[in-house]
Order: C-alpha cells, then structure tokens, then sequence
C-alpha cells in the first residue's frame, strides 16, 4: 500500500494526473536495475544450486528407470527360467512315471513267470510222485498178488481138490487176506 501511496503522490507532484496507461520512465529505470541485480545474483548464486539440484534430480530418477529396467528384465529373466524348470521338472515328472509304470509291468510279469514256473514245477513233481506212488502201488499189488497165486498154488497143489472145492479155497483165502491189517 505505500508504494500505491507514493506512485499517488509522484502523480500529483507533477504535472499531469496519474493513469494506469500512463508510462513513468523513472519507475521503468529503477524496476529493470532491481531486476537486473536480482537476475545477476541469481545467475551466480541461485541458478548453478538449481541447476544442480534438478541435475541431481534428473540423474537420481534416470537411475532409478535404469534399476527399474535392470530389475524388469531380471524378473522377465527369472520368470523364463522358471517356466523352463516347470516345464523340465514335468517332463522328468513324466519320464519317472512312465519309468515306474515300466518297472511295475515288468516286475508283474516277471512274478507272473515265475508263479507259473513254480506252478509247472509243483504239477510236474505232483506228477512224478503220483506216478511213482502208482509204480509203488502196482509193484505191491504184483508182489501180492505173486503171494496170493502162490499160496493158493500151494493149497490147490497140497489139497488137489475139484473146481468146486478151488473156489471155495480161494474164496477163504481172500477172506482171510480181508481180515488182515
């Protein structure tokens, strides 16, 4: 308010009135002196601070775009090699169970083979001791019946009986075979 006070009174001091349109050559000196000395001191002492500062600044966030680069294309990076190892893990994933599974089938069939091995070798010695129980058998029958023939050969030889009274001796004798333990 004071600087309006004296442009009022410089006004009426001289010889025309004041007007905003009106051009004060004395005010324009002073004002571009204070503004020139203001710009020089600026330029000396304010402007290289600034200048720095905003190149401080400028460097600060082209650092920070580097890193933020540097750290996308790390992640991008990160990300394919971890899908490779997904993929790869699968794949051996896979390998291992199809190789399991080709294990299990050949394990199967390898106790499959031998439960039939094993059944063919209990028939086969089934067989052998059924056959040679049944040799054992027939030759005790042979020895026997060798016996019986003899000995009814030997009560028809001592009795010298008819047909009748053969019949009846062989009858008793296998009776009496009968009744043996």
């Amino acid at each position: 308010m004071p600087v309006l006070l004296l442009l009022q009174e410089a006004a009426h001091d001289g010889q025309e009135g004041f007007t905003p349109f009106s051009i004060n050559t004395g005010l324009i000196f002073w004002t571009l002196i204070v503004f020139g000395t203001l710009m020089v001191v600026l330029w000396k002492l304010g402007w290289p601070t600034l200048l720095k500062s905003v190149e401080e600044r400028e460097h600060r966030i082209q650092q920070q775009l580097d890193e933020a680069e540097k750290a996308q294309t790390e992640s991008a990076r990160l990300l394919e090699e971890h899908k490779r190892m997904v993929a790869v893990a699968r794949t051996e994933a896979q390998e291992m169970l199809a190789k399991t599974k080709a294990v299990a089938e050949k394990e199967r069939e390898t106790l499959l083979a031998q439960a039939r091995q094993e059944y063919e070798q209990l028939l086969a010695r089934a067989r052998k001791d059924i056959g040679a129980e049944k040799e054992k058998a027939i030759l005790e029958l042979r020895g026997e019946a060798v016996e019986l023939s003899i000995a009814a050969a030997s009560k028809l030889i001592e009795a010298q009986l008819d047909t009748e009274a053969n019949r009846r001796l062989v009858t008793e004798y296998l009776a009496t075979l009968q009744s043996r333990p």
